[in-house]
């Protein structure tokens, strides 16, 4: 049997270490990782190997030739452009005549090979494709089998609210040579996002084996930093080269040091070092060969490429240092740090945490380096949750954070276009929102400076101008302490997830445009944006019915800029208005939604104090709102909602109205009466925004009080709510109360349940079985139909650790017990986890 190692791979995310070499020759403790996958097949008697290669190949062939050392057989194909997965071992084909396997060479891992073959032979497979139960599936591809292996679905890196099994893809299969005939010659062609979806469809039998034993990903610097540790202790089993001594400390040949006492195992010392009686290496270090540690140096937890100088008094804890680096005396390298090869360090310099010096680079002495140096990097995280980019303000989110994301915006769109910036009314934002200007501004970006208005606003001007994308700052609703950084593009929309990628590709590799000095991009701020915003906002309201009906309405705009912007209009539509507050403070320690809850005590005491027909208040965005009836009672969101349908589907007869998957059931019946067509949407709402920019959308709404008129703007916009609410008022003969009386009654809940972030893909895997049978929709978590119209719907959050209970039934007793029961489901399923991994 023949094995195909894929070994092509640049690794953009591990370097510097992978600047110039290929990622499959990053060593784990002290030995390329491809050929502890050479070992590992000939292990399993396979001896005959094919390694595809592209990037720097000649570095690979140079150093296994033709396998005879290893006691293999090792030919190459080269890839003279990248073909992808299934191209390169098309490229192969006319060595691979029989069944074969195809391995990752830059993935560390010790499966048992024989039961992944002898599987996919009693299966009669064509494909069979070795999983592993991970923490986080979500940078993988998740594959779902039945009972029987045989695969059910495919998920390409999903969001949470799609993640149905915590079994990825781990890149080793087991395939019949006919496979290869379906792969396109000459062209990049995909494994995963391709060919297997493809058989799938063709319902060729295709399997999924769970392999037990170890797999990582070695896929960034604290991956690549775990694989050593593993394979230090054991956890993976692996040759490592040397001589091994009590403690676990693996000697390379004629190292030179005096004793064991400074070397806390595990460790792994390479042939020929050379340690200082004084110096100390600590557990879970792997110095390279030809390795100098002067007097008084330390390393722990660290691996240093070959021919390395760390001269007299160096600590270094939790980092990657490259080869023949040098690092002079009494400097300190911090944890996540990562030099590249052939680097220089002057003396007394410090190398902060998670600073990137990419090969080559010299740091003069008595350097503080606090930000990377770079030469081309690459990289992927989650930066973005469900609203943009989401953190602490000044400690996740930092103006150099800021600028180097607005850097990275701006190196994604063309020089000289357009981006419009605004913000909310908190100093944080303001601060944030300067920070970005300036990177959009040294990317050779101009641009539109709205100040401080509602995000509503900010889309707009993108939506009616030629603008290439929007950013707008805000201090997060649910968090006070927290910003969110929200980008789109035209027509005034979400940036699409793949373009969200591609920005993320570039903050971490932070090789962004820059822009030569007479080509620095400009600022203006637009005189007439607003006005532009508000007249458009006027024509389409039904300001006469408004105007024809005297009124009295009280007004809260807590600290949000629709107080700049609303009584513009207020005197045009001859209405009387009550302010409850004009402070244009954030409210500092609370955060949104709680100053809201406070707010409406007061708002309704001054409905009925004066007699008003409706209270109305904003939240700090300007995006959603609350409204009081004349009796001084809150409208519940759900009621306002339905109200604000049936006034819609009046004007907009035969439309299409859009809503998340959690909005009451309700609406459909509503629609239906009316010839409206309903369409769902995942619940985060940068989906329910996206599918309201389609052309038939005329309306769209959250479960929580936001709304968006699509034939303005593809945005949730309070203040255009707010006139919708005034129509509704105004033309309607009963009071605002006796209105929502007529409507259906709603009893809807929400619960949440925390639940750890490595825990969240076996949980949803496993509520995914404890519910087979029933009937549920996979579009964004578990929704399960239960009879008579009730449901449940289970969702991960994407931004933190828990999940979220949603649930609709006919009474308030029976839809808390439906919250709690799938709530309890999912506890008991987490608790059982954690017991299991204990």
């Amino acid at each position: 049997m023949k094995a195909v190692v894929m070994a092509g791979g640049q690794g953009t995310r591990l370097r510097p270490l992978t600047s110039n070499q290929p990622k499959p020759m990053v060593a784990i403790g002290n030995k390329p990782c491809a050929q502890h996958i050479l070992e590992l097949l000939k292990y399993h008697g396979i001896n005959e190997v094919v390694m595809t290669v592209g990037f720097l190949s000649q570095v690979i062939s140079n150093h296994f030739g033709d396998g005879s050392s290893l006691g293999m057989s090792i030919e190459y194909g080269v890839e003279e452009s990248p073909l992808g997965t299934a191209g390169s071992v098309k490229n192969v084909q006319s060595a691979l005549d029989d069944t074969f396997m195809v391995i990752s060479g830059d993935a560390l891992t010790d499966f048992d090979l024989g039961e992944i073959l002898a599987f996919h032979r009693e299966r009669e497979a064509m494909v069979t494709i070795a999983l592993k139960s991970v923490d986080n599936p979500l940078e993988f591809g998740v594959v779902i089998v039945d009972e029987d292996g045989r695969i059910e679905r495919f998920l390409e890196k999903p969001g949470w609210g799609q993640v149905f099994s915590d079994t990825i893809n781990t890149g080793i299969y087991v395939l019949e040579p006919e496979v290869l005939d379906h792969i396109p010659p000459g062209r990049p062609y995909d494994f995963s996002h391709e060919l297997f979806p493809r058989l799938f469809d063709m319902h060729k039998p295709l399997y999924g084996y769970l392999a037990g034993g170890y797999w990582q990903d070695i896929g960034n610097l604290e991956q690549y930093i775990q694989a050593n540790r593993d394979a230090l202790d054991g956890l993976v089993r692996v040759q490592l080269p040397g001589v091994r001594l009590r403690g676990n400390i693996w000697l390379g040949q004629d190292v030179n040091l005096n004793d064991l006492d400074n070397v806390e195992g595990p460790a792994v010392i390479g042939s020929y070092s050379r340690i200082d009686p004084t110096a100390f290496v600590g557990p879970h270090s792997v110095l390279g060969n030809n390795v100098v540690l002067k007097k008084g140096s330390q390393v722990i937890n660290t691996v240093v490429g070959d021919n390395s100088y760390l001269g007299d008094g160096v600590r270094v804890q939790g980092a990657v240092i490259g080869h023949s680096v040098d690092i002079r005396a009494n400097t300190m390298v911090a944890e996540g740090a990562a030099i590249g090869d052939q680097s220089s360090i002057g003396k007394h310099s410090f190398i902060g945490n998670n600073v990137k010096i990419y090969p080559l680079k010299s740091v003069e002495p008595g350097s503080s380096i606090k930000s990377s140096i770079i030469w081309e990097t690459r990289g992927t995280s989650a930066l973005f949750g469900r609203n943009g980019v989401r953190g602490l303000v000044n400690v996740d989110i930092t103006p150099e954070t800021a600028m180097r994301l607005a850097m990275s915006y701006g190196t994604l769109l063309r020089n000289k276009s357009w981006v419009v910036t605004s913000r909310d009314a908190h100093p944080a934002s303001r601060v944030l929102k300067r920070a970005i200007i300036s990177g959009l501004n040294s990317t050779g970006i101009w641009v539109r400076d709205l100040e401080e208005v509602p995000g509503a606003v900010n889309r707009f001007d993108l939506k009616m101008g030629n603008a290439a994308g929007g950013v707008h700052v805000r201090v997060s609703p649910d968090n006070y302490e927290e910003v969110e950084i929200l980008f789109a593009e035209p027509p005034g929309v979400p940036l699409d997830p793949k373009r969200e990628r591609t920005l993320e590709n570039y903050y971490h590799r932070e090789d962004f445009r820059r822009a030569p000095s007479h080509e620095i991009g400009t600022i203006i701020y637009p005189a007439r944006a607003i006005e532009s915003y508000l007249l458009t906002l006027y024509e389409l309201w039904d300001t006469a019915a408004i105007r024809g009906r005297t009124i009295r309405v009280a007004v809260d705009y807590g600290a949000s800029a629709a107080g700049l912007l609303l009584p513009q209009l207020l005197d045009k539509l001859e209405l009387e208005v009550l302010t409850a507050t004009s402070s244009r403070s954030p409210a500092e320690g609370v955060s949104d939604h709680e100053r809201l809850d406070r707010a409406v005590e007061n708002v309704a005491r001054l409905v009925t104090s004066m007699e008003a027909d409706v209270g109305v208040l904003f939240d700090a965005a300007a995006e959603r709102m609350v409204v009081v009836d004349e009796r001084g009672v809150r409208v519940s969101d759900n009621a306002l909602l339905l109200l604000l349908l049936q006034h819609v589907c009046r004007q907009e007869m035969g439309a299409t109205a859009a809503f998340p998957l959690n909005v009451t059931r309700h609406v459909d019946a509503i629609a239906r009466q009316h010839g409206m067509q309903v369409v769902r949407t995942k619940v985060s709402p940068s989906f329910l925004l996206a599918e309201a920019a389609s052309p038939d959308v005329v309306f769209a709404a959250t479960a929580d009080g936001g709304f968006a008129f699509p034939r303005f703007l593809a945005y949730l916009d309070a203040v255009f709510a707010f006139g919708k609410v005034m129509e509704t008022v105004a033309v309607r003969e009963h009071a605002l109360s006796e209105q929502v009386a007529s409507l259906p009654e709603v009893h809807t809940e929400q619960v949440t349940v925390p639940c750890p972030w490595h825990a969240k893909g076996s949980v949803m895997r496993l509520m995914v079985e404890e519910l087979k049978g029933a009937e549920v929709s996979l579009v964004d978590g578990i929704k399960v139909m239960l009879d008579r119209g009730d449901w449940a719907q289970v969702i991960p959050d994407a931004d933190e650790p828990l999940f979220h209970v949603y649930a609709e039934s006919n009474t308030d007793a029976s839809v808390r017990a439906i919250a709690e029961e799938y709530a309890e489901r999912l506890r008991l399923i987490i608790d059982e986890r954690g017991r299991l991994a204990g």
